[in-house]
């Protein structure tokens, strides 16, 4: 069974970002460092963007190979 665009960025963010929102993460490191919270808010509209145009397919690969390194 494929996985969604929809449910590969959920799973993707879940991963990444853990329990926070992935904004209020970026919200967190802006309040630590303006200059670091400057990246992490280029680093989400990258990842923004990469789920966006990155076909299902390949997300799927992705989140599979990521899963399978976190969990050896």
């Amino acid at each position: 069974m494929a996985i969604s665009k929809t449910e590969a960025k959920a799973l993707l963010e879940r991963a990444i970002f853990e329990e926070s929102p992935p904004l209020e993460w970026v919200e967190d490191v802006w309040g630590l460092s303006p200059m670091l919270g400057d990246s992490a808010a280029k680093l989400w509209d990258a990842f923004e963007a990469l789920v966006e145009y990155c076909p299902e397919e390949r997300l799927e690969a992705l989140l599979h190979s990521f899963y399978r390194d976190r969990v050896s």
